[in-house]
């Protein structure tokens, strides 16, 4: 039964849904793998989970853990496409219905939503829009 309430548990249990999933799509399979490895109880990934478990909390409940900004490990990766990014986003959506109740669900997948276009934009995937 999907949770009705966020805490810092329940988001750990999605953020290792989420990427296990990530690490059986054959898009996005690839990029994780070579910058994290292909387990999540790897090396790499103990320390990417434990980062993402703290951006989810503060991001849902607003309390403080993580002190970053989520981009700048990200733009360096190469090879990455506005396709890879709605299938993140098909993925998390897949993932947060899953796990949370569909009124903190939509609350996720806005934020997630918002997110990816943020990136999306950092990378210059949508500067042909604004061309107009």
């Amino acid at each position: 039964m999907p949770y009705d309430m966020v805490d810092r548990d329940k988001i750990k249990e999605l953020v290792r849904y989420f990427y296990g999933n990530v690490l059986k799509d054959e898009l996005l399979a690839p990029v994780f793998i070579k910058s994290l490895g292909d387990n999540l109880e790897g090396g790499k990934w103990i320390e990417h989970l434990y980062t993402l478990d703290s951006f989810w909390v503060l991001i849902m409940t607003g309390k403080r853990g993580y002190g970053g900004d989520p981009f700048p490990p990200h733009a360096f990766l190469g090879g990455l496409t506005p396709e890879m990014f709605t299938r993140w986003l098909e993925l998390f959506h897949e993932a947060v219905y899953k796990i949370f109740v569909p009124e903190i669900a939509d609350k996720f997948y806005k934020k997630a939503d918002v997110l990816a276009e943020q990136f999306m934009e950092n990378l210059g995937f949508n500067d042909d829009e604004d061309d107009d």
